[in-house]
């Protein structure tokens, strides 16, 4: 990590401190202190000694909380737009599992991961759960970009490039974990692929390994209708309920996608504490079906927001999710009141913090918790007028309305510059795999 600037000033004329939910600030100032808030005062209160820190003036912005995107393959944004308009089994099948055993690689996956955190960084996320092969590399490169993940030990039946069994994804995944314990930013967790790409014993496995860690699991599960029918034909039984069998329902058991629950399940996830990570678009895309997110909060259920891969999206803005996210909420429900703009952007946040375990760090701008802030530029005619802030963010920005990005309390993202990043480098690296996926090469 680079050394944090001392003593940091940020005056702005709304921040959404998300805790307690709703509640909106107006020209209010952040004071960060070696990568912690400090104070959130009225800026009117800035008293004399405040002017000799470094000081960021932001008079038309909305300051937040980062938005964590709970389930990401970061590499495989270098899929974007490689396969589109199919349903998940075909796309899988016959387009992304082929591509991946012919081109992925540590490479790949560097300038994959790479793109991602630029992506991420330019639009306001600030933590990520990511998973993918060759999970050493894209550590390294969250590390080298100071960007906050989880990195997913990826473990599935199937040879690929970095394992070829259950048992030897699990041995490189542990010593994956000894290299990264106790990092100030990166930390790990088991991902086993799905029910329909792990065995028994695989899961019995991470279950007893991650039980041994003290680190969570990461697992897609009843992502579309096929999958829970397929379960039962080969299984007897739902997906679900074989993990429950197989001792995987615990607390900090993280599925994602979620298309396809009963309110049996429902129940179970709130009695178990388990989380879910709602990925509406790449949902919509494939076709895969929805999450019933109305049903999951009124049952106390943690839910948080993923954008998927870029591949399955096709995008990484997190805020387009949060959107997606109320709207779906509505329309399936017929309750124009569910998931309300506040609700959306608590999913955005500290409910993505909450399901990693940080939420004590990061998932809110409050006294003491890391400064994983990020600023919208408000000024455009399309905000205008401006009644309530939280609305307008949720209803009509997107993630390019983004200006600045703090993370730990260093900018990353500063008047729509990288201050890190060399962009242009890494536009030139993923020209070049387009042109071999593409098969101009």
């Amino acid at each position: 990590m680079p050394a944090t600037i001392k003593s940091h000033v940020i005056n702005a004329r709304w921040i959404v401190p998300i805790v307690p939910q709703g509640k909106v600030l107006e020209n209010h100032s952040i004071l960060l202190e070696d990568g912690v808030i400090k104070d959130i005062l009225p800026t009117k209160n800035l008293n004399g000694g405040y002017g000799q820190m470094e000081m960021t003036n932001l008079p038309d912005h909305l300051l937040t909380a980062g938005f964590v995107n709970a389930h990401i393959h970061s590499a495989m944004s270098l899929f974007r737009g490689y396969a589109d308009d199919l349903s998940l089994s075909e796309w899988l099948n016959h387009h992304i599992w082929p591509a991946e055993a012919r081109f992925v690689n540590q490479r790949f996956v560097r300038d994959g991961t790479t793109l991602a955190v630029a992506e991420m960084i330019a639009s306001g996320t600030t933590c990520a759960a990511d998973t993918y092969f060759f999970p050493e590399v894209s550590a390294k490169v969250f590390e080298e970009n100071y960007f906050r993940a989880q990195v997913g030990i990826p473990v599935l039946q199937f040879s690929n490039a970095w394992a070829k069994s259950e048992k030897e994804h699990i041995i490189k995944g542990l010593q994956f974990y000894e290299n990264i314990r106790g990092h100030s930013l990166i930390s790990a967790a088991f991902s086993p692929h799905a029910p329909y790409t792990v065995t028994d014993l695989g899961f019995q496995q991470v279950f007893e390994q991650a039980t041994n860690l003290g680190i969570p699991i990461h697992l897609h599960l009843h992502e579309t209708k096929q999958e829970v029918e397929t379960g039962l034909i080969e299984n007897g039984r739902r997906p679900y309920t074989r993990m429950r069998e197989l001792g995987l329902l615990k607390a900090d058991l993280q599925t994602v996608h979620m298309t396809e629950l009963n309110d049996e399940e429902i129940e179970s996830l709130y009695e178990n504490q388990i989380h879910v990570v709602h990925c509406p678009e790449s949902n919509m895309k494939l076709a895969s079906g929805i999450c019933p997110v109305n049903k999951l909060i009124e049952n106390g259920v943690n839910v948080a927001l993923g954008t998927d891969g870029a591949a399955s999206n096709n995008d990484l803005d997190l805020l387009a999710e949060a959107r997606s996210a109320a709207f779906l909420s509505k329309v399936t429900s017929g309750c124009p009141s569910s998931v309300k703009a506040e609700e959306a952007l608590s999913m955005a946040t500290i409910n993505g913090a909450r399901l990693l375990g940080l939420d004590e760090r990061i998932g809110s701008l409050e006294i003491g918790k890391c400064a994983d802030i990020i600023a919208f530029d408000l000024s455009g005619i399309s905000f205008q007028p401006i009644y309530n802030p939280i609305s307008q963010l949720i209803y009509a920005a997107n993630g390019q309305d983004v200006t600045h990005t703090w993370i730990n309390g260093e900018c990353l993202y500063k008047d729509k510059k990288f201050t890190k990043l060399n962009l242009f480098q890494l536009k030139g690296r993923v020209e070049s795999w387009q042109k071999k996926l593409g098969g101009h090469e």
